[in-house]
């Protein structure tokens, strides 16, 4: 629900003051959830204790252990793909937490057909009278399919409820009827999961500092998050019970420490690699044809062509 825009010098001079005013209300509530990976045989498929498993403590390697996981994250691709599974991964958690960093490395070296993001913008004013899961369902895969939502559905429990953009009754027809839509879901062979970045203050703070600064960074900001940070411990109420209504056994919250950037992508990719068992189609190895003869074919002269400006 955040627009693209450059922040004018006034609003960056009222968010810095906001920064000196807020509070420090640190986020410290989370889920043991080690229980819930669903391993996958020893063979060649993928559980938390076969090649997923990450280097000793002290020898990590962000990039190289990045590296390794995308690779796995390939291997899931086409076993999603050949299964025809359904795949549905949602991204929630505080503005600046990094769930846009780890969607960006999840999809980094996947293929946009199989693996898509959905980042819905604010709802037109025809979508504002359709059922309010409406606009999510358009977007949910199908056969060999995998979709990210960046922010989802959950708008409703999260800016919606604490900034005012729902009535309370429409508020609390969600916590209702939320649960019951996410077990459809499933019962529609749809694999959910629900992934919650949580971040401290402190940290979302630098973050914020750290986007004011970084001329490449202002459109991250928005008014919306702007008062965000008024409203902290608001957020924190609506967070707990939201978890409350819908941290359900057939579709959990996984709750990301997201205060280390690295660590967080890391841990949510090895997270999910170790939720869907999958197999290794990796093909034989390919081997490149010769290049077809030219037979006579005359290329046209190059001034018939526009070229761009060689500056560099």
């Amino acid at each position: 629900m955040h627009g693209n825009l450059l922040l004018p010098k006034a609003l960056l001079v009222r968010c810095a003051k906001l920064f000196r005013v807020g509070g420090r209300h640190v986020e410290k509530k989370s889920h043991d959830n080690s229980s819930r990976l669903v391993k996958g045989k020893k063979d060649k498929r993928a559980s938390p204790d076969s090649h997923t498993s990450p280097p000793p403590s002290g020898e990590m390697n962000y990039e190289k252990e990045l590296a390794r996981l995308q690779v796995e994250l390939v291997k899931l691709q086409e076993w999603i793909k050949y299964k025809g599974l359904k795949v549905v991964v949602l991204f929630e958690g505080r503005d600046a937490a990094g769930k846009g960093g780890a969607i960006k490395r999840i999809t980094q070296s996947l293929n946009p057909r199989v693996c898509r993001v959905v980042a819905l913008g604010t709802p037109t004013e025809r979508q504002k009278t359709q059922w309010y899961f409406q606009r999510y369902v358009a977007e949910l895969p199908a056969a060999g399919e995998m979709v990210l939502f960046d922010r989802s559905w959950y708008n409703r429990a999260g800016v919606e409820r604490v900034m005012g953009f729902c009535t309370e009754d429409e508020y609390q027809e969600f916590l209702r009827s939320c649960p019951e839509f996410e077990r459809m879901l499933i019962r529609s062979s749809i694999i959910l999961i629900k992934y919650w970045f949580s971040v401290s203050d402190e940290e979302q703070e630098r973050r914020f500092q750290s986007r004011i600064n970084d001329p490449t960074k202002h459109w991250k900001l928005s008014p919306m998050d702007l008062e965000s940070r008024t409203r902290w411990v608001d957020y924190s109420k609506a967070k707990d019970e939201m978890f409350a209504h819908t941290d359900i056994k057939q579709a959990p919250w996984y709750v990301v420490n997201a205060d280390d950037k690295a660590r967080a992508r890391l841990n949510c990719i090895h997270h999910l690699l170790g939720m869907i068992p999958y197999e290794d189609l990796t093909p034989e190895p390919i081997k490149l044809p010769p290049r077809q003869k030219d037979s006579g074919y005359v290329r046209p002269p190059i001034t018939d062509q526009t070229f761009v400006p060689e500056v560099y």
